[in-house]
């Protein structure tokens, strides 16, 4: 199988989705890239399958657009989007080698109705000179930020020989009783086969600063979250009542209130709700977050990450990179024997992956042991089983946001009942629910696959602007 690492998992970008959103906009840099000293006058973008139905809501056309024009998710201006989206449709041009190459986004931006059978999040990107194909390139946005470009074999980093290879949670057990390791400290040095010390200690410095950017963003803004749904953003408000109308400048200063403040159950379950809801609200306004494993998903992770830091008994740095080398770990082993797409495999494989993988790491955390840690992601993803996707007019918002806050509260019920569990005692292994996901995925009915054609997208038609 691929060789992955955690920061394959976790990835920078902006919103609202990591499929639709992030995968496209990588290709188009990569296309752009391919496109150097070559002479082109015009460009064509074809969508298919899920991207074209649900593209719009999900801000594909932008995102091909921003990736096309040299522009990288990771440190774009997120104020600016808008801005350089209105400059190429007045021009009508994309910059490309220093020259304006033709492309009015409403003529060159095709919507297909039809899926490719490879994949359900399927693009072609195409430059011509004087009518004449110069470079044509379709890729599969397989989700999680990933793409597959059609007929490329597997990149040398996907082949790369790790210290303990691991596909399924055999695997990584396995190693722990052989070594006495714990699982963060296995795929520590499975890092270490990808890049150096200090490189891990900077992306997860930065991947950390994102996430909490992102929480604390969203916790201090308010409105109504673009698309046309006039969803309200309810993060904002919850912050304030739960800090009795006190606000901060500051992010530490913010946090040191949130760790004095009570800790009643009724208090920590709407933190970690507020925490949920400002990531995936800025997700939805086209912000700044980290995929985690998707950006759908977003919410998850970090609201269980702040749950521990807040009100757990948090030691220091070191638990922050422990905790996303183990969660990560689980991200990718559900990718190699699953999928992280909801085009392919409903929400189950967005927050579902996402709540075991906060389940573990919060379960290592909290003194559990290996098998502890897997048991806990199983418990999670089990009762995410069969989850639906099912965005109500294409947009990451209705019931995508919220779900975040169930997948965060689940993971740590799940974490809880692990740790006072014994897994040896446990029906049900995380080898198991990896391959039941994956096999409710291939039976799930395509509509429920990210198309807005069932559940609550078909019970609540509606009608958005620009559509």
């Amino acid at each position: 199988m691929e060789r992955l690492s955690i920061f394959d998992i976790y990835k920078i970008g902006v919103g609202p989705s990591s499929s639709h959103t992030l995968g496209p906009w990588r290709a188009a840099l990569r296309f752009r890239s391919d496109l150097v000293d070559k002479k082109i006058d015009s460009l064509e973008v074809h969508l298919f399958g899920s991207l074209s139905k649900t593209g719009i809501g999900h801000g594909t056309d932008m995102a091909i657009q921003l990736g096309l024009e040299g522009y990288e998710p990771e440190t774009i201006s997120t104020e600016k989007i808008s801005l350089y989206i209105q400059k190429i449709k007045v021009e009508k041009e994309i910059i490309i080698n220093n020259e304006g190459i033709k492309f009015i986004p409403s003529k060159h931006i095709i919507f297909h109705s039809h899926t490719f059978p490879e994949h359900p999040n399927t693009f072609t990107l195409k430059a011509y000179n004087e009518g004449v194909i110069i470079l044509e390139d379709t890729y599969y946005s397989i989700g999680g930020g990933f793409i597959l470009k059609e007929g490329e074999p597997i990149s040398e980093e996907e082949q790369i020989n790790l210290t303990y290879p691991i596909d399924t949670g055999k695997d990584l057990i396995a190693y722990t009783e052989s070594t006495g390791f714990s699982i963060s400290e296995i795929v520590h040095q499975n890092e270490l086969c990808f890049r150096s010390e200090a490189e891990i200690e900077k992306r997860i410095s930065d991947i950390y600063d994102t996430m909490l950017e992102s929480v604390f963003k969203g916790s201090k803004t308010s409105g109504i979250l673009p698309g046309g749904l006039n969803v309200k953003r309810r993060a904002k408000e919850l912050n304030e009542k739960l800090l009795d109308g006190s606000t901060f400048d500051s992010v530490e200063d913010w946090l040191d209130a949130i760790r004095n403040s009570s800790h009643d159950f009724g208090r920590i379950s709407k933190w970690v709700s507020c925490f949920a809801l400002a990531v995936n609200e800025e997700n939805a306004s086209l912000g700044r977050v980290v995929t985690a494993p998707t950006n759908g998903a977003a919410g998850v992770i970090p609201a269980v990450l702040l749950y521990y830091f807040c009100f757990c008994e948090y030691k220091g740095p070191e638990d922050i990179q422990n905790f996303l080398y183990t969660s990560g770990e689980i991200g990718c082993m559900f990718k190699k024997g699953a999928t992280l797409s909801a085009a392919v495999g409903g929400c189950q494989a967005e927050i579902g992956v996402s709540s075991a993988m906060a389940a573990g790491a919060l379960t290592e955390l909290s003194g559990g042991t290996p098998k502890q840690v897997l048991m806990a992601a199983e418990i999670a993803m089990e009762h995410h089983l069969g989850l639906t996707c099912d965005p109500i007019g294409g947009l990451v918002q209705i019931p995508c946001i919220e779900r975040n806050t169930m997948g965060a509260m689940k993971a740590i019920t799940a974490s809880h009942l692990a740790l006072s569990s014994n897994p040896d005692d446990a029906k049900v292994d995380f080898d198991t629910i990896v391959k039941t996901m994956w096999d409710t995925a291939q039976d799930m009915n395509h509509k429920y696959k990210e198309t807005s054609e069932g559940g609550l997208a078909f019970n609540l038609t509606v009608i958005l602007p620009n559509c």
